[in-house]
């Protein structure tokens, strides 16, 4: 009896330990309004106010994914997380224009 009860705690020592695994594999994907690093370092160029670029074809790919409406609000509910980026939020607002998506309206 004992030997089942110690065989069922690792199983479910197992499972919780690969549970853990994957939820933190989603949370790294998704960093920010559903995008993920890769889409954010992309962007970044575009939105530094230092030398702003044209944004790049990854950076219109990762913006095609996001949550625009979750990214037009973010400065407002995050301003000092934006300055710490060195986000320009007037520029961060031009993306979706210079990536031919329509914005949504409260954008």
């Amino acid at each position: 009896m004992e030997k089942r009860m110690l065989a069922s705690a690792m199983v479910l020592l197992l499972v919780a330990v690969f549970m853990a695994d994957q939820l933190s594999r989603v949370a790294a994907q998704e960093i920010l309004c559903k995008m993920d690093q890769d889409g954010l370092v992309a962007c970044k160029p575009a939105v530094t106010k230092a030398n702003p670029v044209d944004p790049s074809a990854a950076c219109c790919a990762a913006l095609r994914k996001a949550d625009l409406s979750c990214l037009c609000s973010y400065p407002k509910t995050n301003p000092t997380v934006v300055k710490l980026m060195g986000i320009d939020p007037d520029l961060a607002k031009q993306l979706p224009a210079k990536c031919n998506i329509t914005p949504p309206a409260n954008c």
